[in-house]
Protein backbone atom coordinates (compact mmCIF):
# COMPACT_ATOMS: atom_id res chain seq x y z
CA UNK A 1 0.00 0.00 0.00
CA UNK A 2 1.17 3.17 -1.37
CA UNK A 3 1.90 6.01 1.50
CA UNK A 4 -1.26 7.97 0.21
CA UNK A 5 -3.91 5.56 -0.61
CA UNK A 6 -6.34 5.88 -3.51
CA UNK A 7 -9.92 5.35 -2.56
CA UNK A 8 -12.72 4.63 -4.70
CA UNK A 9 -16.24 5.00 -3.64
CA UNK A 10 -19.04 3.00 -5.12
CA UNK A 11 -22.23 4.50 -4.31
CA UNK A 12 -25.80 3.35 -5.59
CA UNK A 13 -29.14 5.21 -5.46
CA UNK A 14 -31.74 3.58 -3.04
CA UNK A 15 -30.72 0.37 -2.53
CA UNK A 16 -31.50 -1.46 0.74
CA UNK A 17 -28.62 -3.58 2.72
CA UNK A 18 -30.59 -6.81 2.38
CA UNK A 19 -30.47 -6.80 -1.42
CA UNK A 20 -27.05 -7.83 -1.76
CA UNK A 21 -25.90 -11.40 -1.34
CA UNK A 22 -23.18 -10.66 1.27
CA UNK A 23 -26.14 -8.94 3.34
CA UNK A 24 -28.02 -12.32 2.88
CA UNK A 25 -30.20 -11.99 0.04
CA UNK A 26 -31.22 -15.07 -1.23
CA UNK A 27 -31.62 -14.78 -4.97
CA UNK A 28 -29.78 -11.97 -6.20
CA UNK A 29 -26.27 -12.67 -8.09
CA UNK A 30 -23.87 -9.66 -6.49
CA UNK A 31 -20.29 -11.62 -7.12
CA UNK A 32 -18.25 -8.48 -7.78
CA UNK A 33 -19.62 -6.56 -4.29
CA UNK A 34 -19.64 -9.74 -2.30
CA UNK A 35 -15.52 -9.99 -3.58
CA UNK A 36 -15.24 -6.50 -2.29
CA UNK A 37 -16.84 -7.59 0.92
CA UNK A 38 -14.86 -10.66 1.39
CA UNK A 39 -11.57 -9.39 1.04
CA UNK A 40 -12.84 -6.46 3.80
CA UNK A 41 -15.35 -6.06 5.77
CA UNK A 42 -18.97 -5.19 6.23
CA UNK A 43 -21.24 -3.31 8.52
CA UNK A 44 -24.10 -5.19 9.73
CA UNK A 45 -25.98 -2.10 11.24
CA UNK A 46 -25.16 1.04 9.09
CA UNK A 47 -27.73 3.80 9.18
CA UNK A 48 -28.25 6.86 7.27
CA UNK A 49 -28.55 10.53 8.85
CA UNK A 50 -31.92 10.85 7.28
CA UNK A 51 -33.66 8.15 4.70
CA UNK A 52 -34.10 11.18 1.84
CA UNK A 53 -31.56 11.69 -1.40
CA UNK A 54 -29.97 15.09 -1.09
CA UNK A 55 -29.40 15.60 2.43
CA UNK A 56 -27.80 12.36 2.86
CA UNK A 57 -25.27 12.78 0.31
CA UNK A 58 -25.00 16.32 2.00
CA UNK A 59 -24.17 14.17 5.06
CA UNK A 60 -21.80 11.76 3.29
CA UNK A 61 -19.81 14.81 1.86
CA UNK A 62 -19.79 16.86 5.13
CA UNK A 63 -19.75 14.68 7.67
CA UNK A 64 -22.60 16.80 9.80
CA UNK A 65 -26.22 16.13 10.18
CA UNK A 66 -28.98 17.50 7.73
CA UNK A 67 -29.98 19.80 10.61
CA UNK A 68 -26.21 21.57 10.30
CA UNK A 69 -25.01 21.31 7.24
CA UNK A 70 -28.87 22.79 5.90
CA UNK A 71 -29.94 20.01 3.25
CA UNK A 72 -32.37 19.07 5.24
CA UNK A 73 -34.72 17.78 2.40
CA UNK A 74 -34.60 17.63 -1.13
CA UNK A 75 -34.99 21.03 -2.61
CA UNK A 76 -32.74 22.83 -0.24
CA UNK A 77 -28.88 22.88 -2.06
CA UNK A 78 -26.11 21.69 -0.36
CA UNK A 79 -24.03 25.36 0.17
CA UNK A 80 -21.15 26.13 -1.72
CA UNK A 81 -19.73 27.74 1.43
CA UNK A 82 -19.96 24.13 2.92
CA UNK A 83 -16.48 22.21 3.39
CA UNK A 84 -16.58 18.67 1.92
CA UNK A 85 -13.70 15.73 2.90
CA UNK A 86 -13.12 16.03 -0.64
CA UNK A 87 -12.25 19.84 -0.72
CA UNK A 88 -9.60 18.46 2.19
CA UNK A 89 -8.57 15.33 0.09
CA UNK A 90 -7.91 17.99 -2.99
CA UNK A 91 -6.30 20.45 -0.16
CA UNK A 92 -4.12 17.31 0.46
CA UNK A 93 -2.62 16.31 -3.16
CA UNK A 94 -5.17 13.71 -4.09
CA UNK A 95 -6.70 14.18 -6.81
CA UNK A 96 -10.05 14.52 -7.14
CA UNK A 97 -13.48 12.61 -9.90
CA UNK A 98 -17.16 12.52 -9.41
CA UNK A 99 -18.52 10.35 -12.20
CA UNK A 100 -22.29 9.42 -12.56
CA UNK A 101 -25.03 11.07 -9.88
CA UNK A 102 -23.89 14.01 -7.40
CA UNK A 103 -27.56 15.47 -6.19
CA UNK A 104 -26.08 17.86 -4.08
CA UNK A 105 -28.03 20.56 -5.58
CA UNK A 106 -31.80 20.10 -7.25
CA UNK A 107 -32.76 18.45 -10.10
CA UNK A 108 -36.35 19.20 -10.70
CA UNK A 109 -36.14 23.19 -11.73
CA UNK A 110 -39.85 23.25 -10.32
CA UNK A 111 -40.02 26.39 -7.39
CA UNK A 112 -41.53 24.98 -3.79
CA UNK A 113 -45.39 26.16 -3.25
CA UNK A 114 -45.44 24.52 0.19
CA UNK A 115 -43.33 25.50 3.16
CA UNK A 116 -43.06 29.35 3.12
CA UNK A 117 -43.87 31.36 5.97
CA UNK A 118 -47.20 32.81 6.57
CA UNK A 119 -47.46 36.52 5.87
CA UNK A 120 -49.94 39.05 6.06
CA UNK A 121 -51.32 40.67 2.58
CA UNK A 122 -50.68 43.93 3.51
CA UNK A 123 -47.21 43.41 4.88
CA UNK A 124 -44.01 44.40 2.86
CA UNK A 125 -41.87 41.86 2.00
CA UNK A 126 -37.89 42.11 2.82
CA UNK A 127 -35.87 42.62 -0.43
CA UNK A 128 -35.18 38.97 -1.87
CA UNK A 129 -31.54 39.19 -0.30
CA UNK A 130 -33.34 39.36 3.08
CA UNK A 131 -35.66 36.35 3.25
CA UNK A 132 -33.65 33.69 4.35
CA UNK A 133 -32.26 33.73 7.73
CA UNK A 134 -28.55 33.51 6.40
CA UNK A 135 -27.52 35.51 3.50
CA UNK A 136 -24.10 33.38 2.91
CA UNK A 137 -25.90 30.83 0.17
CA UNK A 138 -27.05 32.89 -2.48
CA UNK A 139 -23.70 34.77 -2.50
CA UNK A 140 -21.74 31.69 -2.92
CA UNK A 141 -22.24 30.49 -6.35
CA UNK A 142 -24.72 28.96 -8.99
CA UNK A 143 -27.19 26.19 -7.71
CA UNK A 144 -28.77 25.69 -10.96
CA UNK A 145 -25.70 23.24 -11.79
CA UNK A 146 -28.20 20.11 -11.84
CA UNK A 147 -30.87 21.48 -13.66
CA UNK A 148 -32.55 18.73 -15.48
CA UNK A 149 -33.89 21.51 -17.79
CA UNK A 150 -30.64 23.35 -18.00
CA UNK A 151 -29.08 20.06 -19.03
CA UNK A 152 -31.47 19.16 -21.71
CA UNK A 153 -32.54 22.80 -23.06
CA UNK A 154 -28.83 24.23 -23.06
CA UNK A 155 -26.12 22.43 -24.79
CA UNK A 156 -23.68 25.14 -23.20
CA UNK A 157 -24.94 24.48 -19.49
CA UNK A 158 -21.63 23.45 -17.62
CA UNK A 159 -20.68 22.61 -13.83
CA UNK A 160 -18.15 25.09 -12.57
CA UNK A 161 -14.99 22.93 -11.32
CA UNK A 162 -14.12 22.51 -8.51
CA UNK A 163 -17.94 21.19 -7.42
CA UNK A 164 -17.77 20.69 -4.11
CA UNK A 165 -14.22 19.70 -3.86
CA UNK A 166 -14.24 17.18 -7.16
CA UNK A 167 -11.65 18.71 -9.97
CA UNK A 168 -13.59 15.89 -12.37
CA UNK A 169 -17.13 15.58 -13.31
CA UNK A 170 -18.94 13.27 -15.50
CA UNK A 171 -22.60 13.96 -14.39
CA UNK A 172 -25.25 12.00 -14.32
CA UNK A 173 -29.28 13.49 -13.54
CA UNK A 174 -32.20 11.43 -13.06
CA UNK A 175 -33.00 7.98 -12.79
CA UNK A 176 -33.93 4.91 -14.91
CA UNK A 177 -33.59 5.41 -18.97
CA UNK A 178 -34.40 9.52 -18.30
CA UNK A 179 -30.84 10.46 -17.07
CA UNK A 180 -29.80 13.48 -18.21
CA UNK A 181 -26.55 16.02 -17.96
CA UNK A 182 -23.02 14.62 -19.57
CA UNK A 183 -24.84 11.26 -20.03
CA UNK A 184 -27.26 12.61 -22.07
CA UNK A 185 -25.15 13.94 -24.01
CA UNK A 186 -22.94 11.14 -24.25
CA UNK A 187 -26.16 9.24 -25.34
CA UNK A 188 -27.01 11.28 -28.03
CA UNK A 189 -23.68 11.00 -29.85
CA UNK A 190 -23.42 7.41 -29.63
CA UNK A 191 -27.61 6.90 -30.65
CA UNK A 192 -28.77 10.42 -32.42
CA UNK A 193 -32.35 10.67 -31.85
CA UNK A 194 -32.07 9.42 -28.48
CA UNK A 195 -34.98 10.60 -27.07
CA UNK A 196 -37.08 8.28 -28.78
CA UNK A 197 -35.19 5.37 -26.42
CA UNK A 198 -36.50 6.87 -23.28
CA UNK A 199 -39.46 6.23 -21.20
CA UNK A 200 -42.37 4.29 -21.46
CA UNK A 201 -44.15 5.44 -24.60
CA UNK A 202 -41.24 3.60 -26.55
CA UNK A 203 -40.54 1.02 -24.53
CA UNK A 204 -39.72 -2.49 -26.48
CA UNK A 205 -42.62 -5.00 -26.40
CA UNK A 206 -43.48 -7.81 -24.04
CA UNK A 207 -43.74 -5.79 -20.98
CA UNK A 208 -46.45 -7.30 -19.06
CA UNK A 209 -45.80 -6.06 -15.12
CA UNK A 210 -48.29 -3.85 -13.23
CA UNK A 211 -45.51 -2.65 -10.96
CA UNK A 212 -45.71 1.03 -10.77
CA UNK A 213 -43.06 2.61 -13.04
CA UNK A 214 -41.92 0.22 -14.36
CA UNK A 215 -41.03 -0.09 -18.38
CA UNK A 216 -39.01 -2.24 -20.88
CA UNK A 217 -36.71 0.66 -21.95
CA UNK A 218 -35.22 0.56 -25.53
CA UNK A 219 -32.14 1.55 -24.30
CA UNK A 220 -30.22 -1.01 -24.70
CA UNK A 221 -27.33 -2.17 -21.89
CA UNK A 222 -23.78 -1.25 -23.11
CA UNK A 223 -25.57 2.47 -23.47
CA UNK A 224 -27.71 2.54 -20.21
CA UNK A 225 -26.58 5.26 -17.34
CA UNK A 226 -25.15 2.49 -15.17
CA UNK A 227 -22.57 1.32 -18.46
CA UNK A 228 -21.98 4.95 -18.56
CA UNK A 229 -20.81 5.51 -14.96
CA UNK A 230 -18.51 2.44 -15.54
CA UNK A 231 -17.26 3.16 -18.62
CA UNK A 232 -16.72 6.71 -18.01
CA UNK A 233 -14.70 5.67 -14.61
CA UNK A 234 -12.27 3.29 -16.47
CA UNK A 235 -11.30 6.21 -18.83
CA UNK A 236 -10.92 8.35 -16.09
CA UNK A 237 -8.61 5.89 -14.06
CA UNK A 238 -6.50 5.10 -17.64
CA UNK A 239 -6.05 8.91 -17.93
CA UNK A 240 -4.59 8.58 -14.69
CA UNK A 241 -2.71 5.91 -14.97
CA UNK A 242 -0.76 7.71 -18.49
CA UNK A 243 -0.53 10.58 -17.14
CA UNK A 244 2.37 9.56 -14.89
CA UNK A 245 1.38 11.62 -12.07
CA UNK A 246 2.21 9.94 -8.71
CA UNK A 247 -0.70 11.71 -6.45
CA UNK A 248 -3.50 9.60 -5.11
CA UNK A 249 -6.75 9.47 -6.27
CA UNK A 250 -10.46 9.97 -5.09
CA UNK A 251 -12.83 8.75 -7.50
CA UNK A 252 -16.69 8.41 -6.68
CA UNK A 253 -18.40 6.14 -8.99
CA UNK A 254 -22.13 6.74 -8.41
CA UNK A 255 -25.03 4.53 -10.31
CA UNK A 256 -28.54 6.49 -10.45
CA UNK A 257 -30.24 2.55 -10.02
CA UNK A 258 -31.30 0.55 -8.56
CA UNK A 259 -33.74 3.60 -7.85
CA UNK A 260 -37.19 3.54 -9.70
CA UNK A 261 -38.23 4.15 -12.14
CA UNK A 262 -37.92 0.19 -12.49
CA UNK A 263 -36.08 -0.24 -15.99
CA UNK A 264 -33.34 -2.62 -16.39
CA UNK A 265 -31.97 -2.72 -19.73
CA UNK A 266 -31.64 -6.05 -21.86
CA UNK A 267 -31.36 -9.18 -20.21
CA UNK A 268 -31.58 -7.78 -17.24
CA UNK A 269 -35.27 -7.44 -17.65
CA UNK A 270 -35.65 -10.89 -17.65
CA UNK A 271 -32.80 -12.01 -15.40
CA UNK A 272 -35.04 -12.71 -12.47
CA UNK A 273 -38.87 -13.76 -11.91
CA UNK A 274 -41.38 -12.34 -9.78
CA UNK A 275 -41.98 -16.08 -9.06
CA UNK A 276 -38.76 -16.16 -7.62
CA UNK A 277 -39.25 -13.73 -5.03
CA UNK A 278 -40.42 -13.83 -1.59
CA UNK A 279 -42.61 -11.51 0.05
CA UNK A 280 -41.58 -10.05 3.21
CA UNK A 281 -42.20 -10.86 5.93
CA UNK A 282 -44.61 -7.90 7.05
CA UNK A 283 -46.50 -8.25 4.08
CA UNK A 284 -50.15 -9.20 4.61
CA UNK A 285 -49.14 -9.35 8.73
CA UNK A 286 -52.32 -8.90 11.20
CA UNK A 287 -52.79 -6.45 13.29
CA UNK A 288 -52.83 -2.99 14.27
CA UNK A 289 -50.58 -0.58 12.00
CA UNK A 290 -49.49 2.80 13.06
CA UNK A 291 -51.73 5.53 11.75
CA UNK A 292 -49.72 7.45 9.37
CA UNK A 293 -49.11 3.64 7.14
CA UNK A 294 -52.78 3.10 7.79
CA UNK A 295 -53.07 6.36 5.67
CA UNK A 296 -51.01 5.13 2.85
CA UNK A 297 -52.69 2.18 2.86
CA UNK A 298 -56.01 4.15 2.41
CA UNK A 299 -54.93 6.13 -0.41
CA UNK A 300 -54.31 2.87 -1.90
CA UNK A 301 -57.20 1.04 -1.19
CA UNK A 302 -59.30 4.89 -2.91
CA UNK A 303 -56.71 4.79 -5.55
CA UNK A 304 -55.68 8.67 -4.62
CA UNK A 305 -52.22 7.60 -4.59
CA UNK A 306 -49.85 9.09 -6.69
CA UNK A 307 -48.19 6.17 -8.02
CA UNK A 308 -45.97 8.13 -10.72
CA UNK A 309 -44.22 10.17 -7.66
CA UNK A 310 -41.39 9.70 -5.86
CA UNK A 311 -42.98 9.05 -2.07
CA UNK A 312 -44.15 5.67 -0.85
CA UNK A 313 -47.33 4.08 -2.22
CA UNK A 314 -49.36 0.59 -1.05
CA UNK A 315 -48.74 -2.22 -3.32
CA UNK A 316 -50.63 -5.28 -3.68
CA UNK A 317 -48.44 -9.04 -3.56
CA UNK A 318 -48.37 -9.05 -7.27
CA UNK A 319 -46.91 -5.37 -7.92
CA UNK A 320 -44.01 -6.10 -4.56
CA UNK A 321 -42.84 -9.63 -6.39
CA UNK A 322 -42.57 -7.74 -9.88
CA UNK A 323 -40.57 -4.73 -8.11
CA UNK A 324 -38.29 -6.68 -6.51
CA UNK A 325 -37.20 -8.67 -9.21
CA UNK A 326 -36.97 -5.75 -11.49
CA UNK A 327 -34.64 -3.93 -8.96
CA UNK A 328 -32.41 -7.28 -8.76
CA UNK A 329 -32.26 -6.96 -12.48
CA UNK A 330 -31.25 -3.30 -12.05
CA UNK A 331 -28.57 -4.43 -8.64
CA UNK A 332 -26.99 -7.06 -10.88
CA UNK A 333 -26.02 -5.17 -14.26
CA UNK A 334 -24.58 -2.69 -11.38
CA UNK A 335 -22.89 -5.32 -9.73
CA UNK A 336 -21.48 -7.10 -13.08
CA UNK A 337 -20.33 -3.04 -14.05
CA UNK A 338 -18.39 -2.69 -11.08
CA UNK A 339 -16.77 -6.09 -11.80
CA UNK A 340 -15.58 -4.14 -14.59
CA UNK A 341 -14.19 -1.41 -12.54
CA UNK A 342 -12.30 -3.64 -10.21
CA UNK A 343 -10.63 -5.36 -13.43
CA UNK A 344 -9.51 -2.17 -14.74
CA UNK A 345 -8.15 -1.48 -11.26
CA UNK A 346 -5.94 -4.79 -11.45
CA UNK A 347 -5.27 -4.22 -15.17
CA UNK A 348 -3.29 -0.73 -14.21
CA UNK A 349 -1.32 -2.07 -11.10
CA UNK A 350 -3.80 -0.03 -8.93
CA UNK A 351 -5.46 -2.84 -6.65
CA UNK A 352 -2.92 -2.84 -4.00
CA UNK A 353 -3.03 1.15 -3.50
CA UNK A 354 -6.70 1.58 -3.73
CA UNK A 355 -9.11 1.30 -0.80
CA UNK A 356 -12.81 -0.13 -2.02
CA UNK A 357 -15.89 1.51 -0.28
CA UNK A 358 -19.41 0.06 -1.30
CA UNK A 359 -22.51 2.30 0.09
CA UNK A 360 -25.54 3.83 -0.60
CA UNK A 361 -27.71 6.72 0.19
CA UNK A 362 -30.68 5.52 1.64
CA UNK A 363 -33.17 2.20 1.16
CA UNK A 364 -36.50 1.25 -0.64
CA UNK A 365 -39.52 -0.45 1.45
CA UNK A 366 -39.49 -3.06 -1.57
CA UNK A 367 -42.80 -3.99 -0.19
CA UNK A 368 -42.10 -4.39 3.53
CA UNK A 369 -45.85 -3.15 5.18
CA UNK A 370 -47.08 -3.33 1.70
CA UNK A 371 -45.67 -0.22 0.65
CA UNK A 372 -43.14 1.00 -1.96
CA UNK A 373 -40.39 3.54 -2.39
CA UNK A 374 -39.54 5.61 0.48
CA UNK A 375 -41.44 8.47 3.13
CA UNK A 376 -41.07 9.60 6.12
CA UNK A 377 -41.43 6.16 8.42
CA UNK A 378 -38.36 5.19 9.46
CA UNK A 379 -38.56 0.98 9.07
CA UNK A 380 -35.42 -1.40 8.74
CA UNK A 381 -35.49 -1.15 4.87
CA UNK A 382 -35.26 2.30 4.23
CA UNK A 383 -32.50 3.43 6.95
CA UNK A 384 -30.71 0.43 7.21
CA UNK A 385 -28.46 0.47 4.03
CA UNK A 386 -24.89 -1.39 3.01
CA UNK A 387 -21.46 -0.28 3.69
CA UNK A 388 -18.23 -2.43 3.18
CA UNK A 389 -14.65 -1.31 3.38
CA UNK A 390 -12.12 -2.70 1.89
CA UNK A 391 -7.96 -1.93 2.79
CA UNK A 392 -5.75 -3.83 1.50
CA UNK A 393 -3.03 -2.29 3.98
CA UNK A 394 -5.25 -4.10 6.34
CA UNK A 395 -7.44 -7.02 5.06
CA UNK A 396 -10.26 -7.84 6.76
CA UNK A 397 -11.41 -11.33 5.37
CA UNK A 398 -14.97 -11.15 5.26
CA UNK A 399 -15.08 -9.88 8.49
CA UNK A 400 -19.14 -8.28 10.22
CA UNK A 401 -18.56 -5.24 12.39
CA UNK A 402 -21.70 -5.67 14.66
CA UNK A 403 -21.01 -1.75 16.07
CA UNK A 404 -23.86 1.07 15.33
CA UNK A 405 -22.61 3.32 12.69
CA UNK A 406 -23.91 5.40 9.39
CA UNK A 407 -23.31 7.72 6.81
CA UNK A 408 -22.30 10.68 9.11
CA UNK A 409 -19.12 8.21 9.55
CA UNK A 410 -17.38 8.02 6.16
CA UNK A 411 -16.15 11.53 5.81
CA UNK A 412 -14.33 11.09 9.10
CA UNK A 413 -12.92 7.28 8.42
CA UNK A 414 -11.66 8.46 4.68
CA UNK A 415 -9.81 11.61 6.25
CA UNK A 416 -8.07 9.02 8.92
CA UNK A 417 -7.20 6.66 6.23
CA UNK A 418 -5.61 9.49 4.16
CA UNK A 419 -3.92 11.16 7.24
CA UNK A 420 -5.77 14.23 7.23
CA UNK A 421 -7.53 15.71 10.14
CA UNK A 422 -10.65 17.06 9.70
CA UNK A 423 -12.44 20.35 9.75
CA UNK A 424 -13.83 21.99 12.65
CA UNK A 425 -17.45 20.75 13.33
CA UNK A 426 -16.97 17.47 11.13
CA UNK A 427 -19.89 14.89 13.81
CA UNK A 428 -19.04 11.54 12.48
CA UNK A 429 -16.23 9.20 13.85
CA UNK A 430 -13.63 7.07 12.60
CA UNK A 431 -14.21 3.56 11.71
CA UNK A 432 -11.06 2.55 11.84
CA UNK A 433 -10.71 1.81 15.06
CA UNK A 434 -13.05 -0.21 17.41
CA UNK A 435 -17.09 0.23 17.71
CA UNK A 436 -18.83 1.67 20.67
CA UNK A 437 -20.93 -1.90 21.30
CA UNK A 438 -23.19 0.94 23.53
CA UNK A 439 -23.93 3.14 20.64
CA UNK A 440 -26.73 4.65 19.48
CA UNK A 441 -27.59 6.47 15.96
CA UNK A 442 -29.95 9.49 15.50
CA UNK A 443 -32.31 9.70 12.31
CA UNK A 444 -33.52 12.78 11.30
CA UNK A 445 -36.62 13.91 8.78
CA UNK A 446 -38.28 17.32 7.68
CA UNK A 447 -40.04 17.35 5.21
CA UNK A 448 -41.59 20.42 3.22
CA UNK A 449 -45.37 18.55 2.27
CA UNK A 450 -47.15 16.88 4.45
CA UNK A 451 -48.31 13.89 4.00
CA UNK A 452 -49.60 10.47 5.70
CA UNK A 453 -51.66 12.70 7.88
CA UNK A 454 -49.15 15.23 8.72
CA UNK A 455 -48.87 18.61 8.04
CA UNK A 456 -46.48 20.47 5.87
CA UNK A 457 -43.32 20.97 7.52
CA UNK A 458 -43.78 17.77 9.67
CA UNK A 459 -40.23 16.48 11.58
CA UNK A 460 -39.32 13.70 13.36
CA UNK A 461 -36.21 12.34 14.87
CA UNK A 462 -35.31 8.71 15.80
CA UNK A 463 -33.30 6.74 17.92
CA UNK A 464 -31.41 3.60 16.58
CA UNK A 465 -30.03 1.24 19.18
CA UNK A 466 -28.92 -1.95 19.07
CA UNK A 467 -32.54 -3.23 20.52
CA UNK A 468 -34.65 -0.89 20.29
CA UNK A 469 -35.80 1.70 17.74
CA UNK A 470 -37.75 5.08 18.39
CA UNK A 471 -38.98 7.51 16.61
CA UNK A 472 -40.44 10.66 17.89
CA UNK A 473 -42.83 13.10 15.55
CA UNK A 474 -43.53 16.75 16.15
CA UNK A 475 -47.18 16.77 15.31
CA UNK A 476 -50.59 14.19 15.90
CA UNK A 477 -50.77 15.00 19.41
CA UNK A 478 -47.34 13.78 20.29
CA UNK A 479 -47.38 10.74 18.16
CA UNK A 480 -44.25 8.35 18.41
CA UNK A 481 -43.07 4.63 17.46
CA UNK A 482 -41.01 2.09 19.55
CA UNK A 483 -40.20 -1.18 18.65
CA UNK A 484 -38.36 -3.81 20.13
CA UNK A 485 -36.39 -4.91 17.07
CA UNK A 486 -34.22 -8.18 19.18
CA UNK A 487 -37.92 -9.82 19.88
CA UNK A 488 -39.77 -7.62 16.74
CA UNK A 489 -37.18 -7.61 14.00
CA UNK A 490 -39.99 -6.75 11.21
CA UNK A 491 -41.39 -4.12 13.15
CA UNK A 492 -44.63 -4.78 13.97
CA UNK A 493 -45.77 -4.30 17.38
CA UNK A 494 -45.31 -0.51 18.21
CA UNK A 495 -45.05 -0.43 22.20
CA UNK A 496 -45.08 3.62 22.57
CA UNK A 497 -47.98 3.82 24.69
CA UNK A 498 -47.63 0.27 25.82
CA UNK A 499 -47.90 0.75 30.25
CA UNK A 500 -45.36 -2.28 30.13
CA UNK A 501 -42.61 -0.40 28.03
CA UNK A 502 -43.22 3.19 29.80
CA UNK A 503 -39.69 3.07 31.37
CA UNK A 504 -37.78 1.67 28.51
CA UNK A 505 -39.67 4.75 26.45
CA UNK A 506 -38.06 7.14 29.13
CA UNK A 507 -34.90 5.80 29.24
CA UNK A 508 -34.83 6.02 25.57
CA UNK A 509 -36.79 9.76 25.27
CA UNK A 510 -33.73 10.90 27.56
CA UNK A 511 -30.74 9.14 25.20
CA UNK A 512 -32.42 10.74 22.53
CA UNK A 513 -31.83 14.06 24.45
CA UNK A 514 -28.37 13.35 24.91
CA UNK A 515 -27.57 12.69 21.56
CA UNK A 516 -28.96 15.32 20.05
CA UNK A 517 -27.29 17.84 22.66
CA UNK A 518 -24.12 15.90 21.54
CA UNK A 519 -25.20 16.72 17.78
CA UNK A 520 -25.23 20.42 18.16
CA UNK A 521 -22.81 22.80 16.13
CA UNK A 522 -19.16 23.31 17.13
CA UNK A 523 -18.68 25.21 14.05
CA UNK A 524 -17.63 27.92 13.90
CA UNK A 525 -14.90 28.18 16.47
CA UNK A 526 -14.41 31.80 18.14
CA UNK A 527 -12.65 34.37 16.08
CA UNK A 528 -11.03 36.24 19.64
CA UNK A 529 -10.87 35.41 22.98
CA UNK A 530 -14.03 37.04 24.01
CA UNK A 531 -14.36 40.26 26.14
Amino acid sequence: MAKRPNFLLFITDQHRADYLGCYGHPVVRTRHIDSIAARGQRFERFYVATPICMPNRATLMTGRMPSLHGARHNGIPLSLAATTFVDILAAGGWRTALIGKCHLQSMSPAKPTVGMPEVKPEDVLPPEELREADKTILGQGRYDQELSSNWRDNPEHELDLPYYGFQHVDLCVGHGDKVVGHYGRWLEEKHPGSDKLRGPDNQLPGNDTIAPQAWRTAIPEELYPTAYVADKTCEWLDAHASSGADQPFFIQCSFPDPHHPFTPPGRYWEMYKPEDMALPGSFNANGPIPPHLAEIHKERDDGTDNRGGQRAIGINEREALEAAALTCGQITMIDDRIGQVLAKLDELGLTEDTVVIFTTDHGDFMGDHEILLKAALHYQGVVRVPFIWADPEAPADGAVRDDLAGTLDIAATVLDRAGLAPHNGIQGRSLLGPGDEDGAMVIEEHQRRGYMGFNSGFRARTLMGRRYRMTVYDQAGGFGELYDLENDPLELTNLYDDPAHAAVRHELTERLLQEMIALTDTSPLATHHGP
